[in-house]
């Protein structure tokens, strides 16, 4: 899948030490936290930046690696919902669906959200709904 969207190379951080196949990047974005967080300073180039959407602390392990962390948390705006619609409409940015539920099953997608083995969002369908 991550081929498909234009990778060149993808590592699979849960069976592979992605610390010793790739350095000098300038930002990780982590959405992982824990163990895979802490392991993500070592690839890190001097002056590189960890974001984290985990919602952990970002502290660098060590000050000495000239490297910092940035919590990042998504507040909606109208506006940016509005660019990024354009985005994807233009075909500058591919989305993935997994899967599309209708309103009626909207616990059922909402307990999909758990679930490992996802590839891309899961959609609720609100166009034959009375809202």
């Amino acid at each position: 899948m991550l081929k498909g969207l234009g990778a060149e190379r993808v590592i699979d951080y849960r069976s592979q030490a992605f610390e010793k196949e790739v350095s000098d990047v300038d930002v990780v974005l982590d959405s992982i936290g824990g163990d895979t967080q802490q392991r993500s300073w070592q690839v890190l180039r001097r002056g590189g930046v960890l974001v984290s959407i985990a919602g952990e602390s970002i502290e660098p392990p060590s000050p000495d690696l000239g490297v910092r962390g940035i919590f990042f948390i998504v507040r909606p705006s109208r506006h940016q919902l509005m660019e990024i619609g354009g985005l994807i409409d233009g075909g500058f940015i591919r989305t993935v669906v997994d899967r599309v539920f209708p309103l009626a099953k909207a616990r059922q997608a909402f307990e999909m959200l758990s679930e490992s083995g996802k590839h891309g969002k899961i959609v609720i369908n609100t166009s034959d709904a009375a809202i």
